[in-house]
C-alpha cells in the first residue's frame, strides 16, 4: 500500500474539516462549521452542488418528498426562493441548490470537479491526509484535515448488473444515474432494466416518445400517485408563513417530513374507520398512505396486505390486459406493502396499455446475456435495441464510504471492516476511522428519513461535536468497538420487529451482490433515533473515545 503519510508532494490545504459531498448535508455542514469559525472546504467530485439532483439528469426525475418538507431550514433561503410545484423536479432542485450556493456565498469555499480517492490517518498529528483527483486534468492533491466528513448520502455509488456480454453492446447503455446531458430516446427501441423509482419515472416519461421499450422488471413496485399542485407566488407566500411551523414539526415526525404516522393500533378501530382513512390518505397523494398512514404495517403483515389489497383494487382498472395486469399488481403481494420504497407516478401504469411497450418478467424469462445488438432472454429471444437504460438503483448505504481508499488505523480499508456485516456507532462512526463522522449514514434513519431534515438534525449533532472537541482542546473522537455491539443488539431488536426483514430490498442491502442482507436504515423512527444521539451527547459522547 502506497502511503499518503509520506508522500513528499506539498500539502495544498491545511483544514480543520474537509467536507466531501455538496448535497443537503455537505452544504449544512460548510455553512454552520464555517460561521464557528474553523477552516473548512467542501469538495465535490461534480461540477456543482447538488448531490443526488446533480447526478440524476434522467427524464422524469422528480422528488417524492413534498418540497415543503424538502429544503433546507434556513430562513435566508426560504424566505425568497418559490417552488413552482408540490413535486418539483431535478432542474427546479439543481436551480435551488445554485441559489443556496450564490444566498450562503459557499461557492469560496467549495472545490468542484474534485473527487476524493484516498485517505489515511496521521496518528502523531490525529489527522486525516487526503489524495484528492481533479476531474478535469487528472491530476491529484494532498489536503491534511483534522477532520473528515464524508457526506455521500445513499445514491452516490451507482450498481451495474453484472450481466454478460454488456460491454459488448453497439448502442448506447447507460445507468440513470449517469444519463448523457441532452440525450434524446426519441423514435429509438429502447430497453429499461429495473422497476424502482428511478425506473418508473424514467419508463412514464420516455413512453410517448419511444420507438418501442422493453421494461425488464424483476420485483413489480407498488407505485402510487403523485398529486403535484403548481404554486404560485401567492401561494408560496402563504407557505412561508407555515414554514416555521413546519420545520418545527417535522423533527417529531417518523421520517422528518411534514405529516406523521398513525401510531393508534389497528386493532382498535373498525374496517370502515380503516377504509375510510385510506380514502381520505389515497385521495392526498405522494406518499400519504405509506410514511403518513398506519404504523402497524412495518409490523404487522396482515394490516401490510390489506393496505396492498386496497392499493390494488385503485390501480387495477388503469391496466387493460388481464394477464399484464397480473404481472405488474399482482394478486398476491409480492412483500408487505411499505417494505420496498413506493416510487411516485403520473401515468406509470398506462404506459403499458401503450402497443410500442412490452414487459418482460425476468423472474420466468431471464436475461441470459447482452450481444452486440440487444438482449437474449432465457427463451432464445434476442430483443434488439438501440438503447439500454441501466435502472439498477445503488450501492446505498455503504458504496460511498468503499469507493474511496480510506485506510483504518489498522491500515483496513472499509470494505474489510464491513465484509461481515457492517459496524457503526448510531450510524455516525467506527471504530478504526477517528475523526470521520456521517450524516445520513448507514445504520442511521437514512433510507427511512426525509433528506435535508437529516441533513440538518443529525448534521448539527456533528456540528455540536466538533466543536465541543475544540472547546476542551481535544484532538481525536472514534467509536468504540463495544459501543458498536450495543449499537448491533439495539438494531437487531427493533429490525427483527419489523416486517422489512421479510423484503429483499436495498433498505436490507439485499441488492448488492456479496454483501451481508441486513436492514441499514434505522427503522424505530426519527425521533427515537435523535433521543439516543442527544443521550449519547449529554454523557459526554458515551461510546466514543475522546483524547
Amino acid at each position: 500500500m502506497n502511503t499518503l503519510l509520506t508522500d513528499p508532494r506539498p500539502v495544498t490545504e491545511e483544514l480543520d474539516v474537509l467536507v466531501v459531498g455538496g448535497g443537503f448535508a455537505g452544504v449544512h455542514q460548510l455553512e454552520n462549521l464555517r460561521s464557528r469559525g474553523f477552516t473548512v472546504k467542501l469538495y465535490e467530485a461534480g461540477s456543482e452542488a447538488g448531490g443526488v439532483w446533480h447526478w440524476n439528469q434522467y427524464p422524469g426525475a422528480r422528488v417524492d418528498t413534498p418540497a415543503t418538507a424538502y429544503q433546507l431550514s434556513d430562513e435566508r433561503i426560504w424566505s425568497e426562493w418559490n417552488w413552482s410545484e408540490v413535486y418539483p423536479g431535478q432542474e427546479e432542485l439543481q436551480e435551488y441548490f445554485r441559489f443556496v450556493v450564490d444566498k450562503l456565498d459557499l461557492a469560496k469555499d467549495m472545490r468542484c470537479n474534485s473527487r476524493v480517492v484516498a485517505a489515511q490517518f496521521d496518528d502523531n498529528e490525529d489527522k486525516w491526509v487526503v489524495e484528492t483527483r481533479d476531474e478535469k486534468t487528472g491530476e491529484t492533491f494532498l489536503t491534511r484535515a483534522r477532520f473528515l466528513l464524508p457526506m455521500l448520502g445513499t445514491g452516490s455509488k451507482a450498481l451495474y448488473p453484472n450481466i454478460p456480454g454488456l460491454d459488448d453492446f453497439k448502442g448506447d447503455s447507460f445507468h440513470t444515474s449517469r444519463w448523457p446531458e441532452g440525450y434524446d430516446v426519441s423514435g429509438k427501441r429502447v430497453a429499461v432494466i429495473g422497476t424502482g423509482a428511478s425506473g418508473v419515472q424514467v419508463i412514464q416519461t420516455i413512453a410517448p416518445d419511444v420507438g418501442h421499450m422493453t421494461v425488464f422488471q424483476r420485483t413489480p413496485p407498488t407505485a402510487l400517485p403523485m398529486i403535484s399542485p403548481k404554486l404560485d407566488r401567492a401561494a408560496n407566500d402563504e407557505l412561508r408563513k407555515t414554514y416555521p411551523e413546519r420545520f418545527k414539526y417535522r423533527e417529531t415526525t417518523f421520517s422528518g417530513i411534514d405529516y406523521d404516522v398513525i401510531y393508534t393500533p389497528t386493532a382498535e378501530i373498525s374496517d370502515e374507520e380503516f377504509y375510510a382513512t385510506l380514502d381520505e390518505l389515497w385521495a392526498m397523494g405522494g406518499l400519504q398512505i405509506w410514511l403518513g398512514g398506519y404504523a402497524d404495517m412495518y409490523f404487522n403483515r396482515e394490516v401490510g396486505d390489506k393496505i396492498y389489497a386496497y392499493w390494488r383494487e385503485r390501480t387495477l382498472p388503469r391496466v387493460k390486459d388481464p394477464k399484464l395486469a397480473e404481472k405488474l399488481l399482482p394478486e398476491t403481494p409480492p412483500y408487505p406493502f411499505g417494505t420496498k420504497r413506493c416510487p411516485l407516478e403520473y401515468t406509470y401504469y398506462e404506459t403499458f396499455n401503450q402497443d410500442n411497450v412490452d414487459l418482460v418478467d425476468v423472474n420466468e424469462n431471464p436475461i441470459e446475456k447482452v450481444t452486440e445488438n440487444g438482449i437474449v432472454t432465457a427463451d432464445g429471444t434476442l430483443h434488439e435495441f438501440d438503447v439500454i437504460v441501466l435502472a439498477t438503483g445503488f450501492d446505498s448505504f455503504t458504496g460511498g464510504l468503499t469507493d474511496i481508499d480510506i485506510r483504518s488505523t489498522k491500515g483496513e480499508k472499509y470494505s474489510d471492516v464491513f465484509k461481515n456485516g457492517v459496524r457503526t456507532f448510531l450510524g455516525r462512526a467506527t471504530a478504526g476511522f477517528p475523526n470521520i463522522m456521517y450524516v445520513y449514514g448507514p445504520q442511521s434513519p437514512s433510507a427511512f428519513c426525509n433528506g435535508p431534515t437529516c441533513a440538518e438534525l443529525e448534521g448539527d449533532w456533528v456540528i455540536n461535536a466538533i466543536s465541543h472537541m475544540r472547546n476542551n482542546n481535544l484532538t481525536r473522537i472514534e467509536a468504540t468497538p463495544e459501543a458498536e455491539d450495543e449499537w448491533q443488539e439495539h438494531l437487531d431488536g427493533v429490525a427483527s420487529a419489523t416486517t422489512f426483514i421479510m423484503a429483499n430490498s436495498w433498505y436490507m442491502n439485499a441488492n448488492v451482490p456479496g454483501q451481508k442482507k441486513e436492514l441499514l436504515a434505522y427503522p424505530a423512527g426519527l425521533t427515537m433515533y435523535l433521543d439516543k444521539c442527544r443521550e449519547s451527547a449529554e454523557n459526554g459522547y458515551a461510546g466514543f473515545a475522546l483524547s
